[in-house]
């Protein structure tokens, strides 16, 4: 499963993608706005730090002002993908876009259903949030499976994109369940390290070592 980093905090996706664990990124209006800066030089800065795909999203609402959006988006770099609602006019732009050899997010999907038209208008990814269904008390994962069984049903190219992930076990569930991609959360991304047990036992190591009064680098 890939990992895309849900940010427009520059710092933040260049530390994580020394790691190796960043193959792509998405962001939207409010996380741009909450850097503070110029919408495009965000967006350039990080095209220019990671390889994969990088969602940016259209502010418009109708199908021809999307498309006009998109297309601009789009020549900011190679790896942009141009993120767009899933109303019918986003689908219209989802489809001219595509054909157009445009990478499309289809964003803000809540249903199967949903995710199958998006996928008939060509999009490259899906994007269900799951973490906005666990806060109506609709279990966000099962949505996941749902549309998993219909892709692969009908050998859909779509990828199912985890968004609005909360917590590392949404994360775990995405990649058992056959998820393409996880976007997640820079916090929620440095958590997927963290266990107890590693800790004590490192500790437990660095102990032992200290006692031995040795240093590999002295040797």
């Amino acid at each position: 499963m890939k990992f895309f980093v849900d940010t427009a905090d520059t710092e933040d996706i260049r530390d994580l993608a020394a790691t190796g664990m960043v193959d792509g990124v998405t962001t939207n209006p409010s996380l741009v706005a909450k850097t503070g800066r110029n919408f495009f030089d965000v967006l350039k800065e990080i095209c220019a730090i990671v390889d994969g795909p990088v969602s940016a999203e259209v502010t418009a609402t109708s199908a021809d002002s999307m498309i006009t959006e998109g297309r601009k988006l789009r020549e900011l770099a190679q790896n942009i993908t141009i993120k767009v609602p899933l109303t019918w006019d986003g689908l219209k732009a989802c489809k001219t876009l595509t054909d157009e050899g445009t990478m499309v997010n289809v964003t803000l999907c809540f249903s199967a259903n949903q995710a199958l038209l998006a996928a008939k208008a060509g999009a490259t990814f899906i994007s269900p949030f799951v973490g906005r269904l666990d806060d109506i008390h609709i279990e966000g994962m099962d949505l996941i499976e749902d549309i998993r069984i219909i892709y692969d049903q009908y050998d859909f190219d779509t990828e199912i994109l985890v968004a609005s992930i909360r917590n590392p076990n949404h994360v775990k569930e995405a990649a058992k369940m056959g998820a393409d991609v996880s976007t997640i959360p820079p916090n929620v991304l440095r958590s997927l390290i963290k266990h107890p047990l590693t800790d004590k036992g490192l500790a437990d190591f660095l102990a032992d070592w200290e006692k031995t009064g040795q240093s590999i680098l002295d040797t």
